[in-house]
């Protein structure tokens, strides 16, 4: 592993052992996507050779990619951890989607009304998750530990300093701290690291024919029967709900090939998520609690 890899890894690892040993019960947010990977790698490894002693959350919006519930529940159990996996039923009974509803609406319910209700109810105080800066604006405004208030909102204007590896964790009563201890990562680095610890991810990621309908420039997947799907090589950049997330066509279907593609993409891994092009923006949804 060369040198930045080792000095990403070894922040990313004081910064999960601080993370443990300043709050009273963490909880680690797992999507199931590759950074999520990468995050549930190095808590394990943080702790090793005892299990982890944090849970992984899971938030189900009931539209996640079938080859993702799979992979989540295997790797969870492969790695020690406990599992939790949260929904908003009411949400998904009432039969809550984009296309209906809005993105944003959609997004809102499924997704940070979820979280939130699931941080309440289980009384965590901080929850790790593997947003990076490069990713998008709002999250370049992050600091490796986020407070957020008593609604579970995120006030740029009121991050704390962070010199010199200094972290005030201190919390007023239903405050908590989101903590993001891949933050100085790109997603060069997350490729690479993936590629030297051998961290296995769910194969979405890699490229073969699959089904998919077009939707302006952007490649919409087609999960269930539809005789006017076509058939194209594809791959994902980053995963979300599927019927939020487009693909891109590739032909990368190895690590060195998923490398060498990304050293040479122009757009960011973002852009394929339907979520960031809404009215609403991702700062407005970290206002309210989004991940």
């Amino acid at each position: 592993m060369n040198e930045r890899l080792l000095e990403l890894e070894t922040e990313a690892i004081v910064l999960i052992r601080e993370t443990y040993a300043a709050f009273k019960k963490p909880v680690v947010l797992y999507s199931v996507g590759k950074d999520s990977s990468v995050l549930i790698h190095l808590v394990a490894k943080a702790f090793y050779p005892i299990k982890p002693p944090m849970p992984l959350l899971h938030i189900d919006t009931g539209y996640k990619f079938p080859e993702m519930i799979e992979f989540r529940d295997r790797r969870a159990a492969e790695l020690g951890f406990e599992l939790l996996v949260r929904r908003n039923e009411s949400a998904i009974s009432a039969g809550t989607h984009p296309h209906k509803h809005g993105i944003a609406s959609c997004c809102g319910a499924l997704k940070t009304e979820a979280l939130l209700n699931a941080l309440d109810e289980g009384g965590y105080d901080v929850a790790l998750g593997g947003a990076r800066r490069d990713e998008e604006a709002s999250r370049a405004k992050e600091r490796f530990f986020s407070h957020r208030d008593s609604f579970g909102g995120w006030d740029p204007r009121q991050q704390r300093p962070e010199p010199w590896f200094h972290f005030n964790t201190l919390l007023d009563d239903g405050e908590s701290m989101r903590a993001f201890p891949l933050s100085n990562w790109t997603e060069q680095d997350i490729w690479d690291y993936i590629q030297a610890q051998s961290i296995e991810l769910v194969d979405l990621y890699y490229a073969k024919p699959r089904p998919i309908k077009r939707r302006g420039e952007q490649l919409i997947p087609v999960v269930d029967a539809d005789p006017a799907a076509e058939t194209l090589s594809i791959r994902y950049r980053t995963l979300g709900c599927h019927h939020c997330t487009a693909a891109q066509a590739s032909d990368a279907d190895t690590l060195d090939a998923i490398i060498a593609e990304t050293a040479t993409a122009t757009l960011s891994e973002r852009s394929s998520r339907l979520i960031d092009h809404g009215v609403s923006t991702m700062e407005d949804k970290k206002r309210e609690g989004y991940f």
